[in-house]
């Protein structure tokens, strides 16, 4: 299974911890027979739940991995020498992130490489607390390493589209409760502007017909949640 697959792909961690929270499936035995310690913690939006799983992990430097992805032998050979040499000089690291889409490995565009961080310590980062589009609070700048990490995605298109449909919806709620709006001009430039930017600067069109669905879809959750926004401002001004 995933998880199984994303535990053995960093056997170096010297405490592996999986946070569950209510899998119908057998993602805590499998977890539990990779040597994992299992913790059960109610849903509580990505940013907040991932930062309770670096709070409950047992040292200082954590490493974040969702159940679909794994490293690459490379990018665990550059973790395991980054350690090797001493203490880190920086405070986090990205890691460039490799998306499969449609059955292929993305090179280009929104797929690759797309930069996150997920390795640092919590004593100088933490996660932040989006509902979605969680990110890294570093107190320093982050360096990089070489080497993938492997978002293995397998969901089907339906469910990829529903994914973006709840996020979008997450993120026009976040922003409105931070008192933003939007506008026809950002519905119609924004989708447009971000298609150019990674189908044509990004060379996205190099990955094919994933590549343009990829990126089209992304363009498309642009609009979404500008156009949620608007309705959100609509909603409030017509109570």
């Amino acid at each position: 299974t995933d998880i199984a697959e994303c535990l053995l792909s960093a056997p170096f961690c010297a405490d592996a911890l999986v946070v569950d929270s209510g899998s119908g499936d057998h993602t805590v035995e499998t977890a539990r027979r990779c040597g994992a310690r299992v913790v059960t913690h109610t849903w509580a939006g990505f940013g907040p739940q991932k930062q309770f799983a670096v709070q409950e992990a047992r040292h200082d430097w954590v490493l974040c991995l969702d159940a679909d992805e794994r490293l690459s032998p490379e990018l665990r050979e550059s973790i395991v020498t980054l350690f090797a040499a001493g203490a880190p000089p920086h405070p986090a690291y990205a890691l460039a992130r490799r998306n499969r889409f449609l059955g292929r490995w993305l090179a280009h565009g929104e797929g690759y490489p797309d930069w996150t961080t997920r390795l640092f310590d919590r004593r100088r980062a933490r996660w932040s607390d989006d509902p979605v589009h969680e990110q890294v609070l570093a107190n320093g700048p982050v360096g990089r390493l070489d080497g993938d990490l492997m978002h293995a995605s397998a969901e089907s298109i339906e469910r990829y589209i529903a994914k973006q449909n709840r996020y979008t919806t997450l993120q026009a709620d976040a922003l409105h409760a931070r008192g933003k709006r939007s506008s026809g001009f950002a519905m119609a430039a924004s989708p447009i502007a971000r298609f150019f930017r990674f189908y044509v600067l990004k060379l996205g069109f190099l990955d094919g017909a994933p590549g343009f669905a990829h990126i089209a879809i992304g363009a498309f959750a642009s609009f979404l949640k500008h156009a949620k926004l608007r309705a959100l401002e609509r909603a409030a001004r017509n109570p």
